[in-house]
């Protein structure tokens, strides 16, 4: 077989734009597709075509066999390139292709289906001499059987959909009475994500590194690894930062996991890119336990490639034409250190909830050993229809401790205004005595808590910087300017103050007071003494002199809204009198409000009806991510102006729990 003349990349965001920069190096023609939502997003601008599938929601567009295929046929791809998440792993798409006369670029059709279902996954890495976790895996479990799964496994346990991955439909369930809810809340985000709601039962090893190893199999019979990547901090058991190689293991440890790796690709026909994914007891390393293996790439694959100088999508590409790999297992070196942090569209001080908006202003790093997988530019817009991550960090280093410190650096250089993103939490999370030690487990970030995820007080240099920006934009520009237009409060005797009530997202409203010109000012920021300030605007970045100290500030002024970057850090700053209807009625008075923007998809309660606080009200999801909303008080339910299906905006008041004390006094 030949090499590709075209390749369609059935995907959206940063693994399609990073496809895409593969196949052009390559000299393939890459074709892009989108949805009504991604429009004019920056995977169509890098494609040499873009063709429409469809509207916004992934089922009627980038999930849509029939409709990916057509553009297929289309544009002349003679293969096509999943990416991952959307139908990278599902095997009816891979068997359409093949009837259709087009190369799908992953494993064989018999691969996807042993390892795609966890079950059979586990059943078939078992007889290749695979250690597995404990557990009940047989398909079919109807409730009743799972439930007495877990029972018997022993609490803490693990429900877990059969299909699928990306922490998805998980569950740690801590008693037997929790098991009801919990069941059928993975059961319906299982169904909701993969279509299937099949659930497996797992030992929960609650002190455990998440270590997984890299793959590639050509169709001439070779398998190779190229060493491991840990991923043991996650929350909700989504990864968060990746690196390779693990802290962890050593010389023997790492041989040992990748044979048991190699072995386990090997027992279905393994070719292509693939990751075989084990669980390690903290407490005891030298035990390993295969957990499931991903037939496609995985979102931390720029690790690997950065400690072995290898492209896996150029050799998944080539695998796919049919060239062999060109390099044994003995060829394989693993140099220096990787480490990726994924940057979401969510807010950590809110419980990681996502959020929504668009990109005005953008700031990514650059420099040595650097590396960023990105799909943002300026006026993206991030929505509600599909996964959270915008972009990827990824910093290099001869040892990981520079590769760490790197990675600090470079996130404090990244900045997305108009959009809220974890980028502070990643600094918290890489600077943690644990992490830069290396002492690592799933747990860690949720027994840190708010140590990583309180929002941080915004120190009085940002309110300036927020005043000072809106005075130098009311300021007038030109080479004639009328004494009266200028905003500095000149007066006979003594300049006025300017006074601004600005609210940083999530704090109090503070008073800011400014007297004079931009260029010379003075600032008092709430009760504190005045102090020398000035400020110039160079394009859009302002730099800010605050009481002797001077820094530089990216900013965007939007809709009332105005957006500040500095060293990592973004502040969203709103004059406080446009607030007073959204803050109206959100304090202990039994209003409930959406805390962020999505679809309603399960209500539970009904008017009339009398709940304890913290009784489930109704399930929003958003971003595939359910979230519940509980009564925030005992009494009864007298609005609830929602329903099933029914989308909401971020704060829109969906109910109300009206106390009984204020119920009797009708």
């Amino acid at each position: 077989m030949s090499m590709f003349d075209t390749v369609l990349v059935a995907n959206r965001g940063e693994i399609a734009v990073r496809v895409i920069r593969t196949l052009r190096s390559m000299g393939i023609r890459s074709v892009a597709v989108y949805s009504e939502a991604d429009a004019g997003a920056l995977h169509t601008r890098v494609a040499d075509v873009a063709v429409p599938i469809g509207p916004a929601p992934a089922a009627e567009s980038y999930l849509s066999i029939d409709r990916v295929l057509d553009a297929a046929a289309r544009t002349g791809a003679q293969a096509i390139h999943p990416g991952y998440g959307f139908l990278s792993e599902n095997v009816d798409f891979a068997r359409a292709c093949e009837k259709a006369g087009i190369v799908f670029i992953g494993p064989p059709v018999a691969a996807i289906e042993a390892m795609g279902d966890k079950i059979r996954a586990k059943q078939t890495v078992r007889a290749a001499g695979v250690p597995v976790v404990p557990g009940r895996t047989e398909p079919g479990l109807d409730d009743a059987a799972v439930a007495a799964a877990a029972v018997e496994a022993g609490f803490p346990v693990l429900l877990k959909p059969s299909a699928g991955g990306g922490g998805k439909g998980m569950r740690v369930v801590r008693s037997e009475a929790e098991l009801p809810a919990s069941i059928a809340a993975a059961r319906r985000e299982a169904r909701g994500s993969f279509g299937d709601d099949t659930l497996l039962v797992e030992r929960y090893i609650g002190s455990a590194r998440h270590i997984e190893v890299q793959v590639l199999g050509d169709a001439h019979g070779t398998v190779v690894h190229l060493g491991e990547r840990e991923c043991s901090l996650q929350r909700r058991h989504q990864k968060v930062i990746e690196e390779a190689p693990s802290p962890l293991l050593d010389d023997r440890m790492r041989s040992r996991m990748g044979a048991a790796a190699v072995e386990a690709a090997r027992a279905v026909g393994y070719t292509g890119a693939g990751t075989v994914e084990f669980i390690v007891d903290a407490e005891q390393p030298t035990d390993f336990f295969f957990l499931e293996m991903n037939t496609r790439l995985q979102v931390e694959h720029p690790v690997t490639e950065c400690v072995t100088g290898l492209d896996l999508v150029e050799l998944q590409v080539r695998v796919a034409a049919g060239e062999p790999l060109p390099f044994g297992q003995d060829d394989v070196v693993l140099d220096g250190h990787a480490i990726e942090a994924r940057l979401y569209a969510e807010d950590p001080a809110r419980g990681f909830l996502p959020q929504t908006g668009t990109v005005l202003g953008l700031r990514e790093p650059s420099g040595a050993g650097v590396r960023v997988d990105t799909s943002l530019a300026e006026g993206s817009v991030v929505g509600t229809d599909y996964d959270p991550m915008l972009a990827k960090l990824i910093a290099w280093g001869p040892d990981r401790e520079t590769a760490r410190a790197r990675l600090v650096g470079a996130l404090g250089h990244t900045a997305v205004l108009g959009v809220p993103t974890n980028t502070a939490f990643l600094r918290a999370l890489l600077t943690d005595p644990d992490v830069v030690g290396g002492r690592l487990d799933t747990g860690l970030i949720e027994r840190r808590g708010e140590a990583l995820t309180a929002a941080e007080p915004v120190p009085p240099s940002v309110y300036a910087a927020a005043a000072l920006a809106l005075l130098v934009e009311a300021e007038p520009t030109g080479p004639v300017v009328d004494r009266w237009d200028v905003p500095d409060g000149w007066r006979l005797g003594e300049p006025a103050w300017t006074v601004r009530r600005l609210q940083a997202a999530g704090g109090e409203p503070v008073t800011v007071r400014v007297r004079g010109r931009a260029a010379g000012a003075q600032v008092q920021v709430g009760d504190a003494d005045p102090v020398p300030a000035s400020a110039y605007r160079d394009g859009d970045e302002l730099s800010v002199t605050f009481d002797g100290v001077t820094a530089r500030f990216a900013v965007v002024h939007a809709g009332g809204d105005v957006w500040l970057a500095t060293d990592g850090r973004v502040t969203a700053f709103r004059e406080h009198e446009r607030l007073h209807s959204a803050v109206e009625g959100a304090g202990g008075d039994g209003v409930v409000t959406a805390p962020m923007p999505g679809t309603v998809t399960v209500v539970q309660a009904a008017v009339g009806d009398r709940v304890e606080a913290g009784a489930p009200l109704l399930v929003v999801e958003a971003m595939k991510m359910e979230h519940v909303l509980t009564a925030p008080l005992a009494g009864t339910v007298t609005e609830l102006g929602v329903t099933a299906g029914q989308q909401v905006r971020l704060d829109e008041r969906v109910a109300v729990v009206t106390p009984p004390a204020t119920d009797e006094g009708k």
